[in-house]
């Protein structure tokens, strides 16, 4: 019985895709409650938590975020030198990225239960632990969305624009907006993405080259 538990898990890890583009459907409460419920059984730092969560359905809000956040990575493509018409289709993209789906969740990191310790090192290494506390609870996330028979995208555009995304959603500054979570029945299949082989990845006792 243990053995076919582990079969399923691996076909469901293997199963999972990004998926960036949405069905209008409307995603039923329930669902977005168990999808959550997963990520808050996620292991974590000293059981800590380290995790918040923001649902976002409403479209208004949705488009002011986006909006947001494509202003700021405006400003970086220009300093990183990309030409002006390049730019405006890129912002026009990441827009639609997040005004699209039905559902996006941000997941935020606060550190609020972690130790606190006098030294860098130690504080250094506490905050870590929480970006991997955090980082586990969006996977579970993304699994269960995949077995609720939905798609889901991780992405990470938030870290470059933490002080945006705390101004729209009215977020504490020692609450740090880590992810952003697009939710959504799938409308595209993407193919299985190559993965290298497992020889190339394992060392076995010591670090070999």
């Amino acid at each position: 019985m243990v053995r076919n538990v582990k079969i399923d898990i691996l076909r469901i890890i293997r199963g999972r895709r990004s998926i960036r583009r949405y069905q209008p459907r409307r995603v039923p409460e329930d669902v977005i409650h168990r999808i959550l419920e997963a990520a808050m059984w996620a292991p974590s730092a000293h059981n800590a938590q380290p995790w918040r969560f923001i649902m976002i359905d409403d479209q208004d809000v949705k488009r002011r975020l986006a909006e947001a956040m494509a202003e700021e990575w405006d400003e970086d493509l220009e300093r990183d030198g990309v030409p002006a018409d390049e730019r405006n289709r890129l912002i026009e993209e990441s827009i639609k990225q997040f005004t699209h789906p039905p559902i996006l969740i941000l997941i935020c990191l606060t550190m609020e239960n972690m130790k606190v310790y006098p030294d860098r090192r130690r504080r250094k290494a506490e905050y870590t632990m929480a970006v991997q506390s955090v980082a586990a609870a969006i996977q579970n996330m993304l699994l269960e969305a995949y077995c609720e028979g939905l798609g889901a995208c991780w992405f990470s555009a938030p870290l470059f624009c933490q002080d945006r995304v705390r101004e729209v959603l009215g977020i504490p500054c020692e609450v740090e907006p880590q992810a952003l979570i697009t939710l959504g029945y799938p409308d595209e299949k993407p193919e299985a993405p190559m993965r290298k082989p497992l020889g190339r990845m394992l060392h076995r006792n010591l670090w070999r080259g």
